[in-house]
């Protein structure tokens, strides 16, 4: 124990003290709030029947022994010579929440991404899963065994020996109530039996969610063309090999990727194992559910939508080994599978698969890590992959299998630009709609077709400015320019939530003509419907699709035609296959090219890439347009063209000249504060204390910063960051750690590491 562990206990000598070398059952404990280390505690006899690595424990800490709770991690049997250990007070679980193999995980992410092994643990058990969410506590009973043995000895009424043999075939224990309906009876019979001592009582937790029903698989697998034959081969010989391969489908959009991960989970499932299947955003995860249910009698279900009680009956169905298909986003990576045989990472390149707050874990990293220790496949699918995973594939690091058809050998879409330069001025083409497209439009709907739109911003107005003295009207605590929201009449930051009603006049000098300007979602919507007053439109975006089932509800809707037009922000341009699109239109397809972000070239593209796929999946063929004020931008030409690999070309030069990932790695520090200098002085002692460990360390890497951030104020706090860039990312994390070992920031000042960051605002 170090001596700082010692401060935290008494120095007076107790009972439980070992000053010799005999052995000692110990029990190694990660605090779920405290100090970032493993404490040891003696087991004592009682729990030493209960305690199991993986169990939460509660545990007496410092001079006045307050309990706090924490996860047992290790448990050796060793000596303790002269150490001073405190027992184990008791275990909170009744079962393990955690097996070796994911607390193996959790350390290697918590080494990786620079963060707490307690807050990885958090992040990996559900709260609903650790408050018992679902479940309400009663009186479990038991047979004595024994008694079994002397049933036939026993002077029994006919009512006690039913309660006796119904709880004698049941497999689990059962409450009274249960037990009391299953053998037609009141209370005085068990209550009798318990007197007796022929039945045994414990207190124990039971579900109160009723359980879903699984149905029978309802469809038939598909005919593969040879192009899925190729990639479901390549995963079979992968899974049969048993050892670790990671493999990307390279498929364009349409080229049924889907299909073939279902087929080999099937393979999977025929061998007694469970298969993960990652999507991107919450949108998906109802079509994807259905489909896979479509196939599969035992899905479950992870998203963050779900209730607490919800999560927790799905996570032990799946711990329980019943559930033969997970299906969720991010966090899904971490489902307790006993038998795991796949996992399947499907949009591979979205960045909604990066944790945004602590730990900032990347699922696809993640996925990596789990497949590696498993010695199982690793399958990513995307039509637009991430450079990372490309550049991978293509140094034969994974192994790559491109589909470049779609099934039935349907054509792409056609793809055109509308240059909103030319349009611009033109009193005919006033809205967000240009001319062309709007005929577009209207020639899809008169020959029965859908149309999906899509704008990536949010609101009605993105800004509020006053042509007279020029004020905006910003956020005070993030100087954001405040979004006004039509619905509620409110200007919304989209940062910390702050809002004012719309104001009718300036703030500033009183104007009466202030203008709202900039185009979000709301906006659209309202210029839809005046321009297409006779046709059900539908927006989906977070605003929209708050409610619970919300997104089932609206991609229900348009799949049964009773919505004809479909807009919304990015959570509509991916994954989805309605084959009666005809028509996609993207509003505007510049709002993430020029933001100050090294990927921004490589988000448009994928936005755009994917959005068009959404249409040409039927026989009447489909076709999008792309309005743009860079038509001749490199990412915007490669789209219109469903080129990745012209894309990739152009692109990944740039960034190894700019050592930029995928050919370093790197890591964002962010330091915040409420008073710009001290934070701006702070970050600058934190830059020249990795300078200086990066010498130490003859480290091939570059400090970058500190500098302001692109949102330079979110939430009253003031930002700065760094960037470490290096070829070697082990022996940068090395450094980072090294330069941040004891840093004592002042006070109100905060700041974090992300590794492999995706956000760069």
């Amino acid at each position: 124990m170090s001596a700082e562990q010692r401060q935290l206990f008494d120095s007076s000598p107790e009972p439980w003290e070992a000053d010799d070398q005999s052995r000692h059952l110990v029990a190694s404990v990660v605090l779920s709030a405290g100090p970032a280390k493993e404490f040891d505690y003696l087991v004592p006899d009682a729990l030493r029947e209960t305690v199991e690595i993986g169990r939460r424990v509660k545990i007496p800490l410092g001079p006045s022994n307050r309990l706090v709770t924490g996860y047992c991690v290790r448990i050796e049997d060793r000596p303790v010579g002269r150490r001073r250990l405190k027992p184990l007070h008791s275990v909170l679980d009744q079962r393990s929440l955690l097996s070796p193999a994911m607390l193996r995980l959790t350390r290697w992410i918590a080494d990786h991404y620079l963060c707490d092994w307690a807050t990885v643990l958090d992040a990996v058990v559900p709260a609903g899963v650790r408050v018992g969410a679902g479940t309400r506590m009663t009186t479990l009973l038991s047979i004595d065994r024994e008694a079994v043995e002397r049933l036939g000895e026993l002077k029994l009424t006919a009512k006690q020996r039913e309660v006796l043999n119904t709880l004698a075939a049941s497999e689990e224990p059962m409450s009274p109530g249960e037990l009391a309906r299953a053998a037609r009876c009141t209370q005085g019979p068990v209550t009798a039996l318990r007197r007796k001592g022929l039945i045994r009582a414990r207190t124990g937790r039971i579900a109160t969610l009723r359980p879903e029903e699984s149905l029978p698989a309802q469809e038939k697998h598909l005919v593969l063309n040879p192009d899925q034959e190729h990639a479901l081969r390549t995963i079979l010989d992968a899974m049969n090999s048993r050892r670790q391969r990671t493999i990307l489908i390279h498929g364009v959009t349409g080229s049924g990727k889907t299909e073939v991960y279902i087929q080999a989970i099937a393979e999977v499932i025929h061998f007694g194992r469970q298969a993960i299947v990652l999507v991107p955003e919450i949108s998906l995860t109802p079509q994807t559910v259905e489909r896979f249910r479509r196939r599969f009698s035992a899905v479950a279900v992870l998203h963050s939508h779900l209730s607490d009680a919800e999560r927790h009956w799905h996570w032990q169905r799946i711990a329980e080994g019943s559930v033969s298909v997970v299906v969720g986003a991010r966090s899904a990576v971490f489902a307790p599978t006993p038998n795991l045989g796949l996992i399947v990472l499907d949009e591979e390149h979205e960045t909604s698969f990066k944790q945004a707050s602590a730990p900032r874990y990347h699922a696809r990293d993640v996925a990596q890590a789990r497949t590696e220790a498993e010695g199982i496949p690793l399958v990513l699918g995307s039509a637009t992959p991430s450079l990372e995973s490309w550049r991978r594939a293509k140094a034969g690091e994974f192994v790559l299998v491109e589909m470049p058809r779609r099934v039935l050998d349907r054509p792409m879409p056609t793809v055109g630009t509308i240059d909103l330069r030319a349009e611009r001025g033109r009193a005919c083409s006033r809205g967000s709609i240009s001319r062309q497209l709007h005929a577009a439009i209207a020639a899809a709907l008169d020959e029965g077709g859908q149309v999906i739109l899509l704008l990536n911003r949010r609101g009605f107005s993105t800004h509020i400015q006053c042509p007279a003295c020029g004020h905006v009207v910003r956020c005070p605590e993030c100087d954001i320019a405040l979004t006004h929201h039509r619905k509620d009449e409110i200007a919304l930051c989209h940062y910390c939530d702050y809002e004012v009603p719309a104001p009718a006049a300036c703030p500033e000098c009183g104007f009466a003509g202030i203008r709202y300007s900039g185009l979000g979602t709301q906006r659209l919507e309202a210029e839809v419907h005046a321009r297409f007053p006779n046709v059900l439109s539908l927006r989906m975006d977070t605003d929209a699709m708050q409610a619970h089932g919300s997104h089932q509800r609206a991609l229900s809707a348009f799949r049964a035609g009773k919505v004809r037009i479909l807009l919304g922000t990015q959570m509509i341009a991916k994954g989805l296959d309605f084959p009666n699109v005809t028509l996609v239109g993207v509003i505007n397809a510049d709002t993430a090219m020029h933001l100050p972000d090294f990927r921004a070239a490589e988000r448009t593209f994928q936005l755009v890439t994917q959005v068009a796929g959404r249409t040409g999946r039927g026989p009447k063929g489909g076709r999008v347009l792309v309005q743009t004020f860079s038509p001749d931008h490199p990412a915007i030409r490669a789209a219109v063209r469903h080129d990745f690999n012209a894309f990739a070309a152009g692109e990944l030069p740039i960034r190894e000249m700019l050592r930029y990932p995928p050919f370093t790695s790197m890591i964002r520090l962010v330091v915040r504060g409420p008073v710009e200098p001290v934070a701006a002085g702070f970050a600058t002692y934190v830059a020249e204390r990795l300078r200086a460990s990066l010498r130490r360390g003859e480290v091939d890497a570059r400090v970058l910063g500190p500098a302001p951030c692109p949102f330079a104020r979110l939430k009253g706090k003031h930002r700065f960051q760094i960037q470490v860039q290096g070829s070697d990312g082990d022996r940068l994390r090395a450094a980072v750690v090294d330069a941040t070992a004891d840093l004592e920031p002042p006070d109100d000042v905060l700041w974090i590491v992300d590794v492999d960051p995706v956000d760069m605002l």
